[in-house]
């Protein structure tokens, strides 16, 4: 069983960009890269800051807008001071223009990783 959640149409972020969904008291960083979405929890793990409102830097890594620290976005892994943590990723299902995630389970990138 999925806890799956809604998290926007396809076009609604274009490629190389990062925006803040909601779902359930639970804010989400999600990312378009090269068309392929990825979720993690909008919360920089440093500090008190939103991961979305960062730029996405060379090609995979999101920069925390407050310290520049640096996430890998596939994996969730701190690759830049003063982020040591690595950040929470959720699985992505698309279903046609749909952009799902499911809020029980690491992204697949993650869970390879390990």
């Amino acid at each position: 069983m999925t806890d799956k959640v809604f998290l926007l149409k396809r076009e609604a972020l274009q490629p190389g960009n990062v925006c803040k969904v909601e779902t359930d008291g639970c804010p989400l960083a999600v990312y378009n890269i090269d068309g392929t979405f990825y979720a993690t929890s909008d919360a920089c793990t440093h500090a008190t800051a939103s991961l979305s409102d960062g730029e996405i830097v060379d090609g995979d890594l999101i920069a925390c807008p407050l310290h520049d620290g640096q996430f890998h976005i596939p994996t969730g892994q701190a690759m830049a001071f003063p982020c040591t943590v690595d950040l929470r990723t959720y699985k992505v299902i698309e279903e046609g223009d749909d952009i799902y995630a499911d809020l029980e389970q690491e992204s697949e990138s993650t869970a390879s990783a390990i």
